[in-house]
């Protein structure tokens, strides 16, 4: 049985075999790795807030292929630590730029493989229906308590963090806000009444189905793009190179479908 820790999610997919169960949170590399994630022929750093349209993509890109992904998930900020800490991915699917970027320049993953996969909208959202969420909930304070996911680790936090500078609201929020590891964590936090809004990826909101949501405008807060990049042990693995074109081609238009916006090639 795998060993357990907050903050981290691993998802395996070998053929037709059955896949962990979502929900069940395992840590990476506080111990050896487990059993799915050693006989990976692919083993994938995922962002928090990618886990969904991920899990859709190592689908379809297994049935092409027949081989073995791993997604482990996480904060982009943990996650980083965790490759610069010898941790044995092959590819990272972050929440921001600034890291696959400082990957490449510390030689920690392959020069010139980093890419634009997504670009990520935020949302203000209630996991309760009938809420009239809008930006002026965060101006006048219309809450008991936001969750926003760690500023510092997250991207979506940070631009959660613009978002209320912006709109003037941020020194008196302090002492509302509840942050999470992850935005993941943050959305969890909302949806299970732990906070009474997030500041969450809007792609999660979207594909939650019910509750309120507030699509924050794009003026408020710094461009959320994605960047994947190859990382050094990967050299010469063959089948993540092909789940990395994968990921820039045929992956395209799973991306869309689940809410992100998909860069220019």
């Amino acid at each position: 049985m795998p060993f357990v820790k907050s903050g981290t999610l691993l998802v395996s997919r070998l053929g037709r075999v059955a896949p962990i169960a979502m929900g069940r949170v395992l840590a990476a590399f506080a111990l050896p790795l487990s059993a799915p994630a050693q006989g990976a022929d692919v083993l994938v750093a995922v962002a928090a807030n990618f886990v969904r349209p991920a899990e859709r993509i190592v689908d379809d890109f297994v049935e092409m292929h027949g081989a073995h992904v791993a997604l482990v998930a996480g904060s982009t900020g943990k996650l980083y630590a965790q490759i610069r800490n010898g941790a044995p991915f092959d590819v990272f699917l972050a929440a921001d730029q600034r890291r696959p970027a400082l990957l490449e320049d510390e030689g920690f993953a392959l020069a010139g493989s980093r890419f634009t996969y997504a670009v990520g909208r935020l949302a203000l959202w209630s996991g309760r229906e009938g809420v009239e969420v809008h930006a002026d909930m965060l101006r006048r304070g219309d809450f008991r308590k936001l969750a926003i996911a760690n500023p510092e680790l997250a991207p979506y936090g940070l631009a959660a963090r613009e978002v209320l500078s912006r709109l003037g609201a941020l020194a008196w929020a302090q002492e509302r806000l509840v942050t999470a590891e992850s935005v993941g964590q943050a959305f969890a936090l909302a949806a299970t009444g732990n906070a009474d809004l997030g500041l969450v990826a809007a792609a999660q909101a979207q594909r939650a189905g019910h509750g309120s949501l507030w699509l924050v405008p794009e003026s408020l807060h710094e461009p959320i793009r994605q960047d994947a990049i190859m990382l050094a042990r990967s050299r010469d693995n063959a089948i993540a190179a092909a789940f990395v074109a994968f990921l820039r081609t045929d992956a395209r238009g799973v991306i869309a479908s689940l809410g992100y916006g998909v860069a220019s090639r």
